[in-house]
């Protein structure tokens, strides 16, 4: 017989976003079809992401200024109380129910640690990008408690390196689980083509020199 669903309230999902007032309404829409505790923390964005959030439905933080995802996102596993949060990037798009509900599965049924969600189907350059780097999906499900004790989480622009760093320290389980048809709208369309492949540049420099940084 299976096992009852846990409660809503076990549940929190956590959406940091910096000038993405076009996409985080929808996104917070298709959360709150999984839990009402739906936290987006608007990281010093300059556009209407905090007013379309809140109109969306979402419980949200307000930073002053631009401090990173990892800030954006450690003052949003403050901000909740559930014991189980689900990690989402505020540009999704294609985003459903189902999918939250199969990144989140493994986690409540205590097989793995963090399920990793990586994009199947919703468009090549997003595709290509979760393919080549899956480890830097934004896209996760973990406990809070896990979460917390990220050494180095609030202080790292881009996060996703101490994640999978502290896997590996804590010898966690867990797992990739593929999300069919979803994508990001990716930075070149939403800065311009030059604007965004800058920014684009800049992030994989932070993500992929994190290890030779934190060893200094």
């Amino acid at each position: 017989m299976l096992a009852p669903p846990p409660p809503a309230s076990a549940l929190a999902v956590l959406i940091p976003a910096f000038n993405e007032a076009e996409t985080v309404g929808t996104v917070v829409r298709v959360a709150l079809e999984l839990t009402p505790q739906v936290i987006v923390v608007s990281d010093g964005s300059t556009d209407g992401t905090a007013h379309s959030a809140r109109e969306a439905g979402a419980q949200v933080v307000d930073l002053p200024q631009n401090a990173g995802k990892g800030a954006a996102l450690l003052a949003a596993v403050q901000a909740a109380t559930a014991e189980t949060v689900v990690l989402l990037d505020a540009d999704l798009t294609g985003l459903t129910l189902a999918h939250l509900q199969r990144l989140v599965a493994p986690v409540l049924s205590g097989d793995l640690d963090m399920s990793i969600g990586v994009f199947e189907g919703g468009g090549f350059v997003t595709d290509w990008g979760n393919k080549l780097t899956p480890h830097l999906s934004g896209q996760r499900a973990c406990r809070r408690a896990w979460l917390l004790g990220v050494p180095d989480l609030g202080a790292e622009r881009w996060p996703e390196p101490a994640i999978t760093q502290h896997l590996k320290a804590t010898g966690a389980r867990w797992a990739y689980v593929n999300l069919p048809q979803v994508a990001q709208v990716v930075k070149e369309k939403k800065r311009g083509f030059w604007r965004g492949a800058q920014a684009r540049t800049k992030m994989y420099a932070a993500l992929l020199t994190y290890r030779a940084r934190r060893r200094k």
